[in-house]
């Protein structure tokens, strides 16, 4: 079978790109696949470049690499597009979480919901659309896989405004299983849970032993009932309220919940700490780069744990496996949500595309918030493409974070003048 032609979009960061590249480079199905890595920061994309040939040439996998800044050179003949993109994620975030403080709203992230996950959605939208649109004039019949947040507006932007096939990944049903793993007792390898509805926004379905098949819920819940109650405090309460689960954890489910800083807090993003990480990753790789061959051994024995490449590998040849949380348009695997919108849950991944599981439905009150959410999230890509003040101050105005429609207008006022630089759809 011929290898595949892969190009990582946004690789240049030294958290996302070099964890993709050595995905590949370690996976037998993809040795000796062509991999381009596309950034417009040059020095950071050397050393990416720099890394994945180190490690393609330690692993013996075959691969061909190169690096440009012309994304439309690297799109030619590719069959797999991977795509994490961001206009000055951490400066601009930052921004988007305090703003909104300062006018009364108790948020706690400010990335995907609220009015950060707004204004992060109105810079991200005309950023991702004119790569896809790339996408479709050199490599219409690739497959786009997106990680690019707010990921939920994100796909639906693609899905209304491009013939793309695109899938949306986030590695976040893994703080379910660990969350879980720690209320049981039960190592995360030891069951299986089954959630859907919207992403940073999913709920247990279904909760099971692969050891015996047995249904795991009631003793979670009578787990649950007698754990540390300062453990995940928000989860514990929207399970008590509403009858699921939620598959995320506090920070990202927070987003979507008025009441979330009365158990989450307002510190928001530890930014510091983040900061501290990209430079340890910049050490580590500059230490592969110049020899290191047991640090090298490190990368080579791990994966970076997103989906990516098993999904390429799935859609490639024709596997047929279970993904446990992909985004998609729903289609009627979550009944009581809208067909036509973007939701995340399992699905079976074959040569054949991606099919998402039909879920039960979700308890009426749980899919009441997810509606109201899809319901921003439809007006934010009218905004985000059209540049539609009206739709952006009533996606604001929805928001159960803002509590007034005049708290909404002069937010969205202060976000909007601040971003400007970044707004070009907003220019009139």
């Amino acid at each position: 079978m011929r290898k595949p032609k892969i190009v990582v979009i946004g690789a240049g960061s030294v958290i996302f790109g070099p964890g993709i590249v050595r995905d590949v480079l370690v996976h037998p199905s993809l040795q000796g696949s062509e991999i381009v890595v596309v950034d417009i920061d040059a020095e950071q994309l050397d050393l990416v470049l720099q890394l994945s040939r180190r490690l393609n040439q330690l692993a013996g996998s075959g691969c061909t690499i190169t690096a440009t800044a012309d994304r439309r050179e690297a799109l030619v003949g590719a069959d797999y597009v991977v795509i994490s993109v961001a206009v000055e994620r951490e400066r601009l975030w930052k921004l988007d979480f305090q703003i909104p403080l300062k006018h009364g709203i108790k948020h706690v992230l400010g990335e995907n919901g609220g009015p950060g996950g707004l204004s992060h959605s109105l810079r991200n939208i005309p950023l991702l659309l004119p790569i896809c649109r790339d996408i479709e004039e050199l490599a219409p019949d690739a497959w786009v896989i997106n990680f690019t947040n707010p990921m939920s507006r994100l796909c639906m932007a693609l899905a209304w405004h491009t013939e793309l096939n695109f899938v949306g990944l986030c590695h976040q049903i893994g703080a379910g299983y660990r969350i879980v793993s720690s209320i049981l007792g039960i190592p995360a390898d030891r069951f299986r849970l089954k959630a859907c509805g919207l992403n940073h926004f999913t709920w247990i379905q279904d909760l099971r032993s692969l050891d015996t098949g047995d249904d795991l819920y009631p003793l979670f819940w009578d787990k649950l009932e007698h754990s540390d109650p300062s453990y995940e405090p928000l989860s514990r309460e929207l399970a008590q309220v509403y009858g699921l689960y939620p598959a995320v954890g506090d920070t990202h489910a927070g987003e979507y919940i008025a009441d979330a800083w009365r158990h989450v807090g307002t510190q928001g993003y530890d930014f510091d700490a983040y900061g501290k990480r990209i430079e340890a990753r910049r050490e580590n790789i500059r230490s592969v780069i110049s020899g290191d061959d047991a640090l090298a051994t490190e990368w080579l024995a791990t994966t970076s744990g997103e989906r990516a490449i098993p999904v390429i590998v799935g859609l490639h040849e024709d596997t047929g496996h279970y993904e446990e949380a992909l985004n998609v348009i729903n289609m009627g695997a979550t009944p009581n949500l809208p067909s036509d919108a973007i939701v995340e849950g399992p699905a079976v991944v074959s040569a054949m595309g991606i099919q998402p599981i039909q879920m039960p439905p979700l308890p009426d009150a749980i899919a009441a918030l997810c509606n109201r959410q899809i319901a921003i999230q439809e007006l934010v890509v009218e905004a985000g493409v059209n540049g539609d003040r009206e739709a952006a101050l009533q996606a604001m105005a929805l928001d159960p974070l803002v509590p007034d429609m005049h708290t909404a207008r002069v937010l969205l006022d202060e976000l909007l003048a601040v971003h400007a630089p970044y707004l070009p759809q907003f220019e009139s």
